[in-house]
């Protein structure tokens, strides 16, 4: 009942689009004075309403000037606030008028102004406060008894004092976990060192850090491992291989990078009169992990594997990732098999879904499967891939047609610019690469995009509930600023608008690989794109130039897939629709929603766990001279990609004797000798600086004398 009054009091608000007074808004309402009451002063606290002419009428809250907004930064004097309104700007808020609100909290604002300067306004209330637990390192000032300090990672651009007796041991270069507090009465916020995960110059403590700051949980509860344990000591009994589709004889086999444990997908081709039968064989986890089981809400808080340099965070315990659920070669494995027949132009015709049972053949490695592709494979390796070999190569036709047929239909090509990371026996990073990218890979990537457009196809033909994997088209502000840059880059930009198709932005990107600016344009394309996400509904996806997909292959590591299977599993096992219908729809859009929320954690911490393996790796190479390329450029500086994929930013705010002009999009120029610098260009630099705690690097302009001396 409080939720529906609370919603017929706002939906008679917005109806009458002005304040009302309370006693006509309580007669509308129907409502005795108690339960108007309570309606009013629980959307007053949570900044939906506010009251106004002395509190003797109601107004909603945007209505009267009042914006939600959550606070994103802050320093000493000021912070900025993020409203909750898209097309709102950050606001600016004086340390006065922000009533103690700190990075994380949600505020209502008030007093909103435009200037020059941009938005500015001030805090009316905290609505709820963030997290007051933060990361950071110990910063101490020189003597035997100097002042503690802690430099947050993120939010507070600034130290923070350590209360006394708050250090914990702590030491100057520490990474640690402080509680945050703020002081009433002389208006500052103090921390106190809760943890010390170790010395902050190391990546591999500062991810831990990242981790813990992201609330990603790293063991499994007692009741988990145990269920865990007792679901993968099951055998494969007899009667249940009676229940499903026999393909223990099929020359089935997998592929993956040469340390994957938990193998979760296995291929199989044949070549038809008419075309095609492709085998896309996932690991059966919904059969281990039930529905409503500690396993499976243990998987559901996850979402997600989440992977580092030197470690993976699974979603599930390893004795189903990498024991019962892994596909390993020479073993019967319980399977969710996709069955797709394809005519001979690679088009889909036909489908079925069918628990299964499989013995993969081989235990694929990437490498190996590109080295049999280009002939390169000795005796030892097409030795071991006899059972499959001539699979391989009919899997190579058909991958080399779906991947035309992509092409054709303007599925995006981007280049990521995936970094790969090697450590030494310290977890230390000693060698850093841009991932390559073979034929087996690509292959994999084709077949099981198939597989994940046909489990859609299913779904949305058959009128369940489901999770679809869904990307929307680009936002036209977007669309603008690429088309700038485009055109500042010599690119034709006339197709860059609302409305713009996939082949569009396809063939932009072939275009700029003819140019110096292939990476930048893909980049920017990237950024133009919107998220791809989790939904209930089907709303195609942009970037595939795909109608209907979803993500079905991946259920070990990627909790949407385990649901669908869950799903699928009802619909193959006969359920009735409607039965389904009923027990499956609030699921798939509470998996839907959690799915894409955990996702965007775990891109997150990865991200920021990469950044500070980056520094790390250039920590050790200060002062070496590298030619680079231009790939951004702000009014401050330059960023400068290096062969190996690591990024680092070129100052030029510090030059007392240039003044350099940004014309924003593509060139600086120094008003006063006219040297310009354009994105693309090649550049010398040398490393100067490498941060591993904030994952920053950052060069200089490599002098004359830098130049021979690396000569």
């Amino acid at each position: 009942m409080k939720q529906e009054d609370n919603e017929k009091l706002l939906v008679l608000l917005q109806e009458q689009g002005e304040p009302m007074e309370c006693s006509e808004l309580m007669r509308l309402t129907g409502f005795e004075t108690t339960r108007f009451n309570n309606a009013v002063a629980y959307l007053e606290s949570s900044g939906d309403i506010v009251s106004v002419v002395r509190r003797k009428k109601i107004a909603l809250a945007e209505t009267a000037g009042y914006y939600k907004a959550t606070i994103v930064r802050q320093n000493r004097w000021f912070s900025f606030a993020q409203p909750f309104d898209a097309d709102m700007g950050d606001v600016f808020v004086h340390s006065s008028a922000a009533k103690g609100a700190m990075p994380g909290d949600i505020v209502l604002l008030k007093k909103i102004m435009d200037s020059e300067k941009g938005l500015s306004g001030e805090i009316d209330k905290i609505l709820s406060k963030g997290s007051r637990i933060i990361t950071g390192v110990i910063e101490r000032e020189k003597g035997r008894k100097g002042q503690a300090y802690i430099l947050p990672d993120t939010g507070f651009a600034y130290q923070l004092r350590i209360v006394p007796g708050g250090e914990l041991k702590s030491k100057d270069g520490d990474k640690v976990k402080a509680a945050v507090a703020y002081d009433p009465r002389e208006k500052r916020v103090y921390a106190r060192v809760i943890h010390i995960y170790g010395r902050a110059d190391s990546a591999k403590i500062c991810s831990d850090a990242i981790i813990d700051a992201a609330g990603i949980p790293t063991k499994f509860s007692v009741p988990v491992k145990h269920e865990a344990a007792l679901k993968a000591a099951e055998p494969i009994t007899e009667q249940e291989i009676a229940r499903r589709l026999d393909l223990r004889d099929e020359p089935i086999f997998t592929i993956d990078g040469a340390d994957a444990k938990d193998l979760d997908d296995a291929i199989s081709v044949k070549k038809t009169e008419k075309g095609w039968e492709l085998g896309v064989h996932i690991a059966d986890v919904s059969h281990y992990v039930t529905e409503g089981s500690s396993l499976d809400e243990a998987a559901m808080d996850r979402g997600t594997s989440v992977y580092f340099a030197d470690r993976v965070i699974p979603m599930l315990p390893t004795e189903i990732s990498n024991g019962c659920c892994s596909l390993n070669a020479g073993v019967k494995k319980l399977t969710f098999s996709a069955i797709i027949t394809l005519d001979a132009k690679a088009e889909i015709v036909d489908y079925r879904f069918e628990k299964s049972v499989i013995i993969s053949k081989v235990r694929g490695v990437y490498s190996e499967v590109n080295a049999i592709l280009n002939g390169t494979a000795d005796e030892e390796i097409q030795k071991k891939y006899a059972p499959v070999y001539d699979e391989i190569f009919v899997a190579e036709e058909l991958a080399e047609l779906l991947k035309a047929k992509a092409k054709q239909r303007g599925e995006l090509e981007i280049e990521t610019g995936e970094l790969r990371f090697v450590l030494d026996e310290n977890g230390v990073c000693v060698d850093v690469s841009e991932r390559e990218r073979g034929l087996a890979e690509e292959l994999i990537e084709q077949f099981m995009i198939t597989a994940n457009c046909a489990a859609a196809l299913y779904a949305k033909s058959a009128l369940i509930p489901f999770v679809y994997r869904v990307h929307e088209a680009p936002e036209e502000e977007r669309l603008e600023t690429l088309a700038e840059l485009a055109a500042a880059c010599g690119l034709t930009t006339r197709r860059l608008k609302s409305g713009v198709r996939q082949t569009d932005l396809s063939e932009l990107i072939s275009k700029a690989k003819e140019t110096k600016y292939a990476r930048l344009i893909s980049a920017q394309v990237l950024r133009t794109m919107a998220k791809a996400r989790y939904d209930a509904r089907p709303l195609g996806h942009f970037g595939l130039s795909l109608a209907d997909y979803c993500h079905f292959t991946s259920p070990i590591r990627r909790y949407p897939d385990t649901s669908i299977h869950r799903i699928l599993t009802a619909l193959v096992s006969g359920m009735p629709i409607d039965k389904i219908q009923e027990k499956y729809s609030a699921f798939a859009s509470e998996s839907a929603k959690q799915s894409s929320d955990r996702e965007l954690r775990a891109m997150r911490a990865e991200r920021d766990a990469e950044k500070c393996y980056a520094a790390e790796y250039m920590s050790s190479h200060i002062d070496e001279v590298h030619e680079g390329v231009v790939s951004g450029i702000t009014n401050k500086g330059l960023f400068v990609g290096l062969s190996n994929g690591i990024e680092g930013f070129v100052s030029l705010a510090d030059d007392e004797h240039a003044f350099f002009e940004f014309d924003g999009t593509a060139v600086t120029t120094d008003r006063r000798s006219g040297k310009s610098y354009a994105i693309g260009d090649v550049v010398k630099i040398r490393v100067i600086n490498a941060s591993v705690p904030t994952g920053t690097i950052d060069f200089a302009f490599a002098s004359p004398a830098d130049t021979q001396q690396e000569a």
